[in-house]
């Protein structure tokens, strides 16, 4: 193993020793079990749901800033880290449940859902099952442009290439999403562990995901909640903000310049700050 590697892995284990996490499991709606980790106490519960072949690891740096003040709450999706992997179709309404399940267990009635990536259409769906109790959603680098789509053909391109080498195409796909000047071990963890997720499970979920931005389908369900969204995005891919508000009531977005798809990991302490200001800012709306 590279030293960077070795390096990466003692940060992880020092910040999850550091965190005095409760470890927890429950069942989503259609049985499959979902792993939780709990950190903190507080009347607000942060819920953060990670995207596409990510796990709660991927919040390492938020858990210890946020702990001190809020209930967190870092969930394993069905099919990544060590939720079950045995769910049929991968879909943006099953993540939905598996969110709502956890939040249902811990008896959570103020609750703000973080979303990164894909995670925008899984805290929307979970936010329409619990309109009374999600006060905000935020999403992280996503809700670019809720009126894009992907081409067929680009799409068929993408699954004919990680159904041929998948391992490979989808170290191409991640790669680019990575900031220029993101540290280089954390690059090689990132594009590493994205890249070793099962292709049956990848496959399934990039398909569901895509086809929701087919005919307005995002745009459409974000118009259904009513509560305040709010993003922390890179400037990777250009930000559409009045694209958005043509479908929610209440959007506005900070954008962190020369940052890549994972600002969480690339530059937290910027990131953070970020987060909190909106996290306070939708607790002033909910009063």
């Amino acid at each position: 193993m590279k030293k960077g590697l070795i390096l990466v892995a003692v940060i992880v284990f020092a910040l999850s020793t550091y965190c005095e996490a409760r470890n927890y499991i429950v069942p989503s709606l259609d049985g499959q079990l979902i792993s939780y980790n709990v950190f903190g106490k507080g009347d607000v519960t942060l819920v953060f749901v990670h995207g596409l072949n990510c796990d709660s690891r991927y919040w390492q740096n938020q858990v210890p800033y946020f702990e001190k003040k809020y209930q967190v709450v870092t969930i394993d999706l069905a099919g990544f880290g060590h939720s079950e992997q045995n769910r049929e179709d991968y879909t943006l309404e099953a993540f939905g449940q598996d969110v709502k399940a956890v939040v249902e267990d811990i008896k959570a009635t103020k609750v703000i859902l973080i979303g990164h990536s894909m995670g925008d259409g899984i805290i929307a769906e979970a936010a329409k099952l619990m309109p009374v109790r999600v006060i905000g959603l935020i999403g992280v680098d996503t809700i670019n442009h809720l009126e894009e789509s992907m081409p067929k053909e680009e799409a068929d391109k993408i699954f004919a290439g990680l159904r041929t080498n998948y391992k490979a195409e989808f170290r191409r796909f991640v790669e680019p999403m990575l900031g220029k000047n993101m540290n280089a071990e954390m690059k090689i963890w990132i594009v590493n562990d994205m890249s070793c997720g099962p292709s049956r499970i990848t496959i399934s979920t990039i398909k569901n995901y895509i086809s929701r931005y087919d005919n307005f389908g995002m745009a459409n369900t974000y118009k259904e909640i009513k509560v305040p969204v709010r993003c922390v995005n890179g400037d990777l891919w250009p930000t559409n903000a009045e694209v958005n508000r043509k479908y929610i009531s209440s959007f506005d977005v900070t954008i962190m310049k020369g940052c890549g798809h994972f600002p969480m990991l690339e530059r937290p302490e910027e990131f953070n700050k970020n987060l909190n200001k909106y996290v306070k800012e939708l607790l002033k709306i909910k009063k």
